[in-house]
């Protein structure tokens, strides 16, 4: 195999670099990040405080989840109002300092916002339930009659991502049970009709509030919603998204129609990027079936870029692993864009275990797989997005007690099957019981999640102290990353390569190797790595691990 994969580099014709073509950003989980008034739950003060960390570790800037105003029945997803800050959080003279602190530490500042749906406390909804059937108020969200003779049915057959109906019905002003209304979430969280013009004028209000701040760009949550069939007709599969949890009703997702929404958000950042003169963001949260439609969502004059989800979702494969590397750098580095990596967030299990790793235990397979993963990422054309934590090899939490846990697919299913509070737990930062320095002061509150006692051995004390931690891994992967001309853009060649290990240059002299098997085998290059993630002789690639070479 020597195919060469298209360059990532390649913008309006130009040779340009822009900073967020080959960008590392950490994800901060504002809530269990850090805790700076000892309620339990982190905020914005605490994301400030630990701003030196982040800058020690490498990364070029910061995505923030959701700090807004919210009712918190999906930890900020269901926003209440998209221009404040809800003060478990902090307020905006926090945030601004924030803005500030990150700007001298040459950090980037990124906020996730969430067009698709907002909360049930929103003031438009409110006025929405106030008012009658057809009205104005209503025709902001997808109101709509219930089927049967008494309107008792829910309108269409959709099943929410969440578990269970799609539709919740009102009970009017008089009394009586009424029309329903769509959420592809949780009931708490209302889809917006976005055929409705006052929608679209509304977000480019809240675009500008929190530009005008000094921000450097937006993460979009559900970047392929917005739109919906405008019939609303059946479903053939109505189950399927919340079977796979993830975008799969074509009638609910990815309608052409979204794409006028990003050349429209496109143009207000470009103009900003224009007053201002330094570039701001778009990277959204894209899940469709192919690498060729999520290329739709990185044309020149949409989104910058899109998360790409397949490698975080390919099995622990060689062959798996070039697949959906090939496909993203054919189709959507074809588009002039970079390929955005990632390998996990809040949403999903952490590689430690995702890749085999009990629980409990600080090493082993899981462990090993998830060091050589994130080696592999780091040496990858284009963007990388790391979650908080990753740095520091933490498992997911898979023993949380049913009374403890706040997601609401496990209030809307009472499965554990797929909950997400295990990769939520608040960070440990220091010491050797609970909360591990996540949140201080006499009269401290316990953490939000309880903390493990293994939590111990990953505190990010002792992960500094480490020469062998992931935190030494990532951070001196990231310093390579930028030093090194032939990572972050340019090509990618595959290597013929023995069964079990997945090889590639970038440039003509730095190779990437990854053993997926347990044994060791030959290296394609001779020589001390120059960066491995586990123990390599000379001229050996050991089993579960990636290295780097420089060839003479």
């Amino acid at each position: 195999m020597h195919n060469r994969c298209p360059p990532q580099r390649q913008v309006d014709g130009l040779n340009r670099h822009h900073w967020w073509r080959d960008a590392v950003i950490y994800q901060v989980y504002v809530r269990s990040f850090l805790d700076s008034t000892g309620d339990g739950v982190g905020d914005l003060a605490g994301v400030r405080a630990g701003l030196p960390y982040l800058k020690k570790l490498g990364v070029d800037g910061i995505w923030l989840s959701p700090f807004y105003p919210s009712p918190q029945h999906d930890h900020g997803y269901d926003v209440a109002d998209y221009c404040d800050v809800d003060p478990l959080f902090g307020d905006l003279d926090e945030f601004d300092l924030l803005v500030g602190a990150a700007r001298r530490l040459g950090v980037k500042v990124l906020l996730d916002i969430v067009p698709n749906h907002c909360s049930s406390e929103h003031p438009w909804f409110r006025e929405a339930l106030a008012a009658p059937p057809g009205s104005p108020a209503r025709a902001r969200f997808h109101f709509a009659d219930g089927r049967g003779p008494d309107g008792s049915e829910p309108p269409n057959n959709w099943h929410s991502m969440f578990g269970g109906p799609a539709w919740s019905r009102v009970t009017e002003a008089d009394g009586r049970p009424g029309q329903w209304y769509l959420h592809m979430f949780a009931p708490e969280q209302p889809d917006w009709n976005w055929r409705n013009p006052e929608i679209a004028a509304e977000f480019d209000r809240i675009l500008r509030f929190w530009l005008d701040r000094g921000i450097d760009g937006f993460r979009i949550d559900v970047a392929a919603g917005l739109f919906k069939h405008p019939e609303l007709p059946d479903s053939d599969d109505p189950e399927a998204d919340a079977r796979t949890r993830d975008s799969v009703n074509p009638l609910a997702w990815n309608q052409p129609e979204v794409h006028d929404v990003w050349r429209r958000w496109r143009s207000i950042c470009e103009e900003y990027t224009e007053r201002d003169g330094f570039e701001r963001l778009l990277v959204g949260e894209v899940s469709v079936p192919t690498a060729r439609e999520h290329a739709q969502y990185v044309r020149p004059d949409e989104l910058h870029q899109a998360f790409f989800f397949d490698l975080l979702s390919a099995p622990w494969d060689p062959d798996a692993f070039q697949k959906v590397i090939s496909e993203a750098m054919q189709d959507i580095a074809g588009t002039g864009s970079t390929v955005t990596w990632v390998l996990n967030n809040h949403d999903q299990v952490r590689t430690v275990t995702r890749y085999g790793e009990p629980a409990t235990e600080g090493s082993g397979l899981g462990a090993a797989r998830a060091r050589a993963a994130a080696l592999l990422m780091l040496a990858l054309p284009g963007a990388a997005y790391i979650y908080q934590g990753e740095e520091l090899g933490l498992p997911e939490v898979v023993d949380l007690p049913d009374d403890v846990l706040t997601d609401p697919i496990f209030r809307r299913t009472g499965s554990r099957a797929r909950i997400r509070d295990g990769c939520r737990v608040p960070l440990p930062w220091s010491g050797q019981a609970s909360p591990f320095g996540f949140t201080s002061g006499e009269e401290s509150a316990k953490p939000w999640l309880p903390q493990p006692e293994y939590f111990a051995e990953y505190a990010t004390d002792r992960a500094l102290a480490d020469t062998r931690s992931f935190w030494h891994l990532y951070r001196d992967g990231l310093q390579l990353r930028a030093a090194l001309p032939q990572l972050g853009e340019g090509t990618l060649r595959w290597l013929d390569s023995p069964p079990g290990v997945l090889a590639f240059t970038r440039g003509d002299d730095l190779v990437c190797a990854v053993n997926f098997g347990t044994a060791p085998t030959p290296a394609p290059v001779s020589g001390t790595p120059l960066l491995a993630s586990g123990p390599c002789a000379p001229g050996v690639l050991s089993g579960s691990t990636a290295a780097w070479w420089i060839r003479s």
